[in-house]
């Protein structure tokens, strides 16, 4: 896929952006998923769609199917991550601490053929592919990227931040996990980017509440289930949040020692642990010891 702009918008019209390759195979990948759910399921809405739409699934499925086996993912087999785009290793391999703090943000006293020409991204990029597909792939994977690009990132996005400190937190991260929690929650109140001037950041915000429940409780959804890893920080003595999961209002509170997780309202729920299976009827509660990150 080519002269395309992928997350990270420091850079612009290159070729075989990763993210931007996944995502499109994955929407394909999802869609057949989906169409084969339907005809199981509600095939007489199925039939409406495909009407409607004068679908043939015989040869446009046969075009995507294509497609998904044949594109193209840059990679280095050396370093063992891939590619943010096609020739990202021509650029200077530099890191963060590279930079003076007077310097930046880079957006502020760069010119902006500079930044185009440097190795410093903006925001998650690979990484925000990681983040919404890690359940495919293996954490030593996930871990090795995180690994190669979390120094690359100047974080000059609202966007970043909660990205990164829910990723840390998955893989063991305990102080980067910390500190990209403050970066995102205290965006606008430290004025990390000096542009609050500007306004405030809505999306950090949002990210702040994705980084203590994704990220410190653990929470996802994988295979239409859902699943808590609790992680407090060491820094906090407790954690509560409520979740509505499918009927049923969870309330979770972690602490130093303990996790608990109880059904306050609405249907039975089924969930994980720490992969151990849990289903807690109303006015039930489940405790299991706590982990720290």
């Amino acid at each position: 896929m080519l002269g395309v702009t992928g997350p990270n918008e420091y850079e612009n019209n290159i070729n075989n952006n990763w993210y931007t390759n996944r995502m499109a195979s994955w929407t394909l990948e999802w869609t057949l998923e989906a169409y084969d759910w339907l005809a199981e399921n509600a095939a007489h809405v199925l039939n409406a769609i495909a009407s409607k739409t004068s679908l043939n699934a015989t040869t446009e499925f046969a075009r995507w199917k294509g497609i998904i086996a044949k594109m193209y993912y840059p990679k280095s087999e050396k370093l063992g991550v891939v590619l943010q785009q096609d020739g990202f290793l021509d650029k200077e391999q530099l890191t963060t601490d590279d930079l003076s703090l007077d310097e930046r943000p880079i957006n502020q006293n760069w010119s902006w053929d500079r930044i185009l020409r440097s190795i410093f991204i903006k925001q998650a990029d690979v990484l925000q592919g990681y983040y919404f597909l890690n359940h495919l792939y293996d954490q030593e994977e996930v871990k090795r990227n995180f690994d190669y690009y979390e120094p690359k990132t100047v974080h000059e996005s609202s966007l970043s931040p909660c990205v990164h400190a829910i990723l840390a937190a998955q893989l063991g991260y305990p102080e980067k996990a910390y500190e990209m929690y403050l970066r995102t929650s205290r965006l606008d109140i430290d004025d990390y980017n000096r542009e609050v001037h500007e306004g405030l950041h809505i999306t950090s915000m949002a990210g702040t509440w994705m980084s203590v429940v994704h990220g410190f409780g653990g929470m996802k959804i994988r295979n239409e289930e859902l699943h808590f890893s609790p992680k407090l920080p060491v820094q906090w003595k407790g954690l509560t949040f409520s979740i509505l999961w499918r009927g049923a209002t969870l309330k979770a509170n972690l602490t130093n020692q303990e996790v608990s997780i109880e059904n306050i309202g609405g249907a039975s729920a089924k969930f994980f642990i720490d992969g151990e299976f849990y289903d807690v009827s109303e006015g039930e509660r489940v405790t299991t010891t706590a982990i720290h990150v």
